[in-house]
């Protein structure tokens, strides 16, 4: 009878510390939820930013990395071991930014070249396979503005959709095709023949998330942008905001409007 009872002691003993190991080891990154703004690149300070092209990187689960330059957006991957840290398969938006920072070379690089990742509270650090420091990142935006306050209040027309294989298409009307975003997350649209109602949030710098879209169901005429844009709607993911244009771009490199 004892024997029998210290077997299941130690089986549920077992089990129960098994169980602990599983949650630890499925803990998130410390690096993940978090925006990490460039504050340091190459050893100068970074110029304080437009709060809609600030230079930032965020860790999401299963090891994908994404931000901004500070003119486009990047998407990749990375591996975290310790300290030990290497960012992979790194693509980019290739917008045309008419302004520099003089962020975007030195921000390639220090992904490019980052062999060892550092995080003490609020501050994150890359260095190289020699010890030099190419990036220090804040968790604190240096440009101390919500992203969503700047587009809150604003409305828009569409001038063009530009293709990832730079195929151009443009409304028969600008007025047809609109956006108005009002403060509290909600937004009213026209989208050629029918008009919607739906909800947006921006949750870090030019980053952007429409939700479902009540809309119209009438039938456009041929040669009508409509049935793209709703199709596509749902994967709009970031913005930039420059020269008093609005360009909104879908993730995976899918297009700009």
């Amino acid at each position: 009878m004892k024997a029998t009872f210290l077997l299941a002691f130690l089986a549920v003993m077992l089990a129960t510390t098994g169980a602990i190991h599983a949650q630890t080891s499925q803990k998130a990154s410390p690096l993940e939820g978090i925006s990490w703004y460039a504050t340091e690149l190459a050893g100068k300070p970074t110029p304080k930013p437009d709060p809609n092209r600030e230079t930032y990187l965020q860790f999401e689960p299963g090891g994908r990395v994404s931000g901004s330059d500070g003119c486009n957006r990047l998407t990749g991957t990375y591996q975290l071991d310790g300290e030990r840290v290497a960012f992979r398969q790194m693509a980019s938006t290739q917008m045309l930014c008419l302004t520099s920072s003089g962020t975007e070379e030195p921000f390639r690089d220090a992904l490019k070249n980052a062999t060892r990742l550092t995080v003490t509270r609020e501050r994150m650090e890359l260095f190289d396979a020699t010890g030099t420091l190419l990036a220090v990142f804040s968790s604190q935006s240096p440009a101390g503005v919500p992203p969503s306050s700047t587009l809150a209040g604003t409305s828009w027309q569409l001038v063009e959709f530009q293709g990832s294989d730079d195929t151009k298409l443009t409304p028969d009307d600008r007025s047809k095709c609109t956006l108005e975003f009002e403060t509290g997350g909600q937004l009213f649209a026209r989208i050629d023949c029918n008009r919607g109602r739906g909800t947006w949030k921006s949750s870090g710098p030019s980053q952007i998330e429409f939700g479902p879209l009540a809309i119209t169901r009438a039938k456009c005429p041929a040669g009508s942008l409509h049935d793209q844009i709703v199709r596509q709607w749902p994967f709009i993911r970031s913005y930039v905001m420059k020269n008093g244009h609005l360009f909104l771009a879908l993730m995976a490199d899918g297009g700009i409007y």
